[in-house]
């Protein structure tokens, strides 16, 4: 069930019939959501049980400002700010006073060129969110158009990287985010790991999604196997070549 850049580009590409595609995997349990809200039953990967250290890590740096939509825009024009900015993108919480809805039309106009957007493709992100929000009610139990039970909430954030091509202009990249769904005060959090192909450009002074860069990168990881989720610690992290973000858990 993602809710970042993923979502918004799939909204986007519709018309030209291309969009992106994620993969969730388990940690600790339970059924993970994917990126089309079906559900993986199956873990992709097991922690280890020893801590290994990331071999790479990166501190990114931060936006210059915050837009009048609460998100941070105004990202260096280098590689680790593209990075950013598709951390940025995938940064979502959805609980009792913000739904799905909110946080992908957000993303869409903070995020998304001045070129791709469009009535047709706002209308397509909202009708995506409202489908998570949905399910998100069923699956905690509340009333759909309801507000969420007290103390649920589903938040992700990305925690590592790997950059699949670059240029000054344009870059690629596999993200990990880790997303936590908590369906109540009295229920335990359950974390799943969220892996997607995001690609941005320099547009009008800062790095945008659009849907040119998307396809391209599709194009380029096609033939190639996907790197293997894992979360910073596990083994399987450093052999798949993520680079952890500091301050990322």
């Amino acid at each position: 069930m993602a809710l970042g850049a993923v979502v918004i580009l799939t909204g986007c590409a519709a018309r030209s019939g291309s969009g992106e595609d994620g993969e969730a995997g388990v940690k600790g349990g339970g059924a993970s959501p994917s990126v089309s809200g079906a559900v993986s039953p199956v873990p992709s990967y097991s922690k280890a049980q020893d801590w290994n250290e990331p071999e790479r890590w990166s501190v990114l740096p931060g936006g210059q400002r915050t837009d009048d939509r609460g998100s941070q825009i105004g990202f260096p024009h280098t590689p680790e700010g593209a990075v950013a900015m598709m951390a940025a993108g995938n940064t979502t919480s959805v609980e009792a006073d913000t739904s799905a809805v909110d946080e992908q039309l957000r993303i869409y106009r903070s995020y998304l060129a001045g070129a791709d957007q469009s009535p047709r493709a706002a209308g397509q992100v909202e009708s995506e969110a409202k489908a998570v929000d949905k399910r998100l009610a069923t699956s905690m139990g509340s009333a759909v158009g309801q507000p969420l039970p007290a103390g649920a909430y589903m938040r992700s954030h990305v925690i590592g990287y790997r950059i699949v091509k670059k240029s000054p202009d344009e870059v690629s990249a596999w993200i990990l985010a880790k997303v936590v769904q908590k369906n109540g005060e009295t229920v335990a959090e359950q974390a799943s790991y969220q892996r997607d192909l995001v690609a941005v450009q320099w547009v009008d002074g800062d790095w945008k999604l659009t849907v040119a860069a998307s396809q391209r990168s599709r194009q380029d990881v096609q033939g190639h196997a996907k790197p293997t989720m894992g979360a910073p610690g596990d083994a399987v992290f450093n052999a798949a070549g993520w680079t952890a973000i500091r301050g990322a858990s």
